[in-house]
């Protein structure tokens, strides 16, 4: 078994001022589930469509009803659009979601919507009869550095194993599901989450956050605000360098509408930001959030009537999406474990002892 590798509160790195919720995830959000499918196999030298496989899904599921039938209402920033994400369009124009978000690797892309339109038709009956086709929603980065993308080795039932996993509580971290094969500031990179909770005059909301994160250089990467890749350059091998991608999955049990919640989801710029990224043109960087309340009933045919909270709230909401987005990307370096991959490709596991090294050089720790 590896050696355990901490979250980075777990070792005295504390980002911002928000206290995290119960298990520091995305799930602290009521009802928020999620899970992962995951897919190693083989080593050695890359046979394209036949492995070595580095790769896997991972579900967000918003609510533990029939999302269709209840969808949340929603928001997407697309902050760099070198992506090739399903379902975004229909965010936009709409302002909600009613499946499942999906994450996985690019190639992939298309399996996991097909497999995701049939599980919503299993749950539906009347979709696509007697009422409207469904929005799948399917994001991804490129895990092509340490996976045979071109096998597509994400098959259908990965897809339902992931979304009959998926559970509240502790969220599995780094090299897991869609975060597999994935890299991110010259280090192994993957799944990552965490959460704030609001103070009781600011109406005790909660704000989780959960990214796949495959993206960044190391010289920039920063902690805390301590620029711990500039200290680490030289550490190990970088090997190959690419701007690459992140997905942000923010959810919240703020009374928010589909305009404040885009509103939100552009805040996840400034967490993606102080990690050190300045979005490069080949990045697929794609924020989408997501309230539990204020539910739409599919195919309402009266009027309803919605509270939300008023615009001169919602700083507190964009201060802790920030705080948990920076704290999310960093808790997927920590927990992800060097990897081989094709073709013996390496990507190294941070290395926390020495990052904590020059978290006390810097006076944070």
């Amino acid at each position: 078994m590896s050696d355990y590798r901490p979250r980075v509160r777990e070792v005295g790195i504390e980002i911002g001022d928000y206290n995290p919720g119960r298990y520091n995830a995305i799930t602290d959000v009521e009802g928020v589930k999620v899970g992962h499918t995951t897919l190693i196999e083989g080593e050695g030298a890359l046979n394209p469509g036949k492995g070595p496989v580095r790769t896997g899904v991972t579900a967000v599921i918003p609510h533990e009803g029939n999302l269709f039938r209840e969808k949340v209402q929603a928001g997407v920033f697309v902050l760099n659009g070198f992506g090739k994400s399903v379902g975004l369009i229909q965010i936009e124009e709409l302002g909600n979601v009613e499946t499942p978000i999906l994450l996985t690797n690019t190639l992939n892309v298309g399996i996991v919507m097909d497999a995701l339109i049939e599980y919503m038709l299993r749950e539906n009956p009347d979709i696509g009869v007697t009422t409207t086709s469904v929005n799948p929603v399917v994001c991804e980065c490129n895990d092509s550095f340490l996976n045979d993308i071109r096998g597509r080795h994400v098959r259908h039932r990965h897809v339902f194993e992931s979304l009959n996993k998926s559970r509240g509580g502790e969220v599995e971290e780094g090299s897991i599901g869609a975060g597999t094969g994935m890299s991110a500031y010259g280090f192994k990179g993957g799944i990552g989450t965490s959460s704030r909770v609001l103070a009781k005059g600011d109406g005790r909301y909660t704000v989780g956050v959960l990214v796949l994160s495959n993206f960044g250089r190391r010289e920039d990467l920063r902690i805390d605000g301590v620029p711990v890749g500039r200290e680490l350059r030289f550490y190990g091998s970088e090997s190959e360098r690419r701007e690459g991608s992140v997905i942000v999955i923010i959810a919240t049990d703020a009374p928010l509408n589909p305009r404040q919640l885009k509103r939100v989801a552009r805040r996840g710029t400034h967490g993606i930001a102080r990690t050190g990224s300045y979005t490069g043109c080949r990045s697929g960087d794609i924020i989408i959030a997501f309230s539990t309340k204020n539910k739409v009933l599919h195919g309402l045919s009266h009027k309803v009537s919605y509270e939300f909270l008023p615009e001169d709230s919602l700083d507190p909401i964009f201060k802790a999406t920030v705080e948990a987005t920076e704290e999310a990307i960093i808790n997927s370096l920590f927990r992800a474990e060097t990897m081989v991959g094709r073709d013996g490709n390496v990507r190294y596991g941070i290395p926390i002892n020495e990052v904590l090294k020059i978290m006390r050089k810097y006076g944070k720790i």
